[in-house]
């Protein structure tokens, strides 16, 4: 059944005013752009704010200062974008509900007699669920997952399709682990012993807090001696590589395609861009931003915004700078020589020093 509200339904779900018209049925979300009739639209962006006037909307979330330039109903909400968020789970959540709640085990899942599910646990086709796993209430298991033995996965925790937990991972309440993902393969540890790499067993596990989302295809490899360690409301991006030993802090977002090699050690509420690569054994302090394509190779103990790389350019000035880039070693000798000859303090007008 497709989800519905009033718009009273939603203040009260929501936690914010309506201004104007509280029994306007809502149907669904959408753009300012392309948002029509029963559908609910949102500005959290003021270079958007010239498509307010011809927005077809039944409703919007404004901030209270813009509620005056409109004269369809809005939610009022001091951070729109965050009032979205919640709402598009509310539309969700309806929509998945139907359909999901009453599943069973699927006929063609292996399900240990050693294994414990909650209630109203869903099991899609195929999936394997090994000895000692323990599935919280109202968990959902795509089809093709594999739960290795000794897992332990909260309450309203969802897996999607063939992801892959190896012994004796653990997931908080409702983490949403996405396609693909593996979580727990053995952190890559080799000792060279002069004639070949000896592999070093990884002991630990994976222990992953709640309401943390991993993306589809990334990987979080498991301890070598402790823990891999992911706390509450960590969001990971797809094909993210975590490698063993690493702590990342509560509420940190990874963005696509970044590396963590072992070890490395994440504050809490910091940004990691898309394709950032951080060299392993160090650390990040809290609240601390890398842009994308960036290269961590020292930690960082001050809260900022960090870059590294060139920027764009044309391949032709690219190709200059870099030519001088490889210079600079012989610039700067040639700049020491010159400073031991030259006076250490400029002459005053007119007089030799």
């Amino acid at each position: 059944m497709k989800p519905s509200f009033t718009l009273k339904e939603l203040s009260r779900q929501l936690d914010v005013p309506v201004q104007g018209d509280e029994s306007t049925r809502i149907d669904g979300l959408a753009t300012l752009k392309r948002a029509g009739p029963g559908q609910l639209s949102f500005l959290a962006n003021p270079r958007y704010a010239r498509q307010l006037a011809d927005c077809q909307a039944s409703a919007l979330i404004l901030h209270p200062d813009l509620a005056s330039s409109v004269t369809v109903p809005c939610l009022l909400s001091r951070s729109p974008y965050v009032t979205y968020a919640r709402a598009s789970q509310l539309f969700a959540l309806s929509a998945d509900s139907a359909a999901d709640n009453d599943l069973p085990v699927h006929a063609s899942a292996v399900v240990s007699a050693d294994a414990r599910l909650g209630n109203n646990v869903s099991v899609g086709a195929q999936a394997v669920i090994e000895a000692g796993a323990v599935i919280g209430a109202g968990s959902r298991i795509g089809p093709g997952c594999v739960i290795g033995r000794d897992c332990r996965l909260g309450d309203n925790v969802t897996l999607y399709a063939n992801v892959t937990l190896y012994h004796g991972v653990s997931l908080g309440d409702r983490c949403i682990v996405h396609a693909s993902a593996v979580i727990g393969a053995d952190g890559f540890g080799f000792a060279f012993d002069g004639e070949r790499s000896v592999k070093i067993a990884q002991l630990g596990a994976v222990s992953i807090g709640a309401d943390v989302e991993v993306g589809a295809g990334t990987c979080i490899d498991r301890g070598a001696l402790d823990d891999t360690v992911i706390e509450d409301g960590v969001k990971i991006d797809n094909q993210v590589q975590i490698g063993h030993n690493c702590v990342v802090g509560a509420h940190t977002v990874i963005c696509g395609c970044s590396a963590l090699a072992g070890s490395t050690r994440i504050g809490r509420y910091c940004v990691i861009g898309g394709g950032v690569g951080i060299t392993g054994h160090l650390s990040i302090c809290d609240r601390v931003t890398v842009s994308a394509m960036s290269m961590v190779s020292q930690t960082i103990e001050k809260p900022g915004l960090y870059s590294s790389g060139t920027l764009l350019q044309e391949s032709s000035v690219w190709k200059r700078n870099a030519v001088t880039l490889g210079k600079l070693s012989g610039l700067s000798k040639r700049v020491k020589k010159l400073e031991q000859v030259l006076p250490d303090e400029p002459a005053e007008p007119g007089k030799i020093k």
